[in-house]
């Protein structure tokens, strides 16, 4: 789920984004689906994971892994506006990288990275990868895919010079690890997540998580989600006093009118009484 403000400037040039923002905006991102590897030029970046807290400030790179739930916020720091390119591997990219690799001597029995969240220590690599692509900042020309995908490359050989660990993080190609979907749904039920996606970051295809959904619920994920959000309304509204043009979004929904109706439907009354 991303919350972005208006001024704000983002380009992908194949899997390479480059962003920064101003009039000290924050812009928040979560889920991370694919791996990513993300330099910070100015400002700072604040990642949150399960209570723990990692700032990546200016001119430091951070590795994130696929598959996780980490709250991400970009955000200006000492009157520097936030910039910063994100590169994402995606599995298709790093199985064609794999296929290449000269299989002699790969460390894939070394022990797997489990941080979802990596700070990278300083490395000639990054720093000599990143600010090569600082010009394309300032360039309405836009570069060529072949030049980027020497550039992901070239990220991924400098994740494999700082650790071995990042070489079965990397080219592990199995699923993702089942995850429980009931603590998934209670803990992001407040977000516009596609049920095609809850399915993809519980681990599980669409057709798996539908079979799998029916064994723990009488009712269909769209209304699972639906009757979570109003319940949740009702507590704020009546136990908490909240407002009700405040409440509605905070739960989920998209539409004040949509929202009033299902609240009525489920409970006799309208959630102004």
């Amino acid at each position: 789920m991303t919350f972005e403000r208006s001024e704000s400037l983002r380009f992908n040039y194949y899997d390479i984004f480059f962003s920064y923002y101003f009039n000290n905006e924050r812009s928040c991102t979560q889920m991370i689906h694919d791996h990513m590897l993300v330099y910070v030029y100015s400002g700072e970046m604040v990642l949150e994971e399960g209570g723990k807290k990692v700032v990546i400030n200016k001119n430091e790179c951070v590795f994130l892994r696929r598959d996780n739930r980490v709250t991400l916020t970009k955000q200006p720091k000492r009157d520097e506006q936030f910039q910063g390119i994100f590169m994402i591997f995606k599995r298709n990219f790093l199985r064609d990288f794999y296929q290449n690799l000269n299989k002699k001597g790969l460390p894939l029995e070394v022990e797997k990275l489990k941080p979802s969240v990596i700070k990278l220590p300083p490395a000639a690599d990054i720093e000599s990868l990143f600010h090569a692509m600082m010009p394309y900042f300032d360039s309405d020309k836009e570069p060529a895919k072949e030049l980027m995908q020497l550039k992901l490359q070239e990220g991924v050989y400098s994740l494999l010079s700082i650790d071995k660990r990042f070489y079965p993080a990397l080219f592990d190609f199995t699923e993702p690890w089942k995850i429980d979907i009931l603590d998934y749904m209670e803990d992001n039920y407040m977000f516009d997540l596609s049920v095609e996606q809850i399915a993809g970051f519980t681990g599980r295809s669409l057709a798996a998580f539908k079979r799998d959904f029916k064994k723990i619920s009488q009712l269909s994920p769209q209304k699972w989600l639906v009757e979570k959000r109003l319940k949740v309304a009702h507590d704020k509204i009546r136990n908490e006093s909240r407002k009700v043009s405040d409440v509605y979004l905070e739960v989920g929904f998209k539409n004040l009118s949509h929202f009033s109706s299902a609240y009525k439907k489920q409970f006799g009354m309208a959630p102004s009484k």
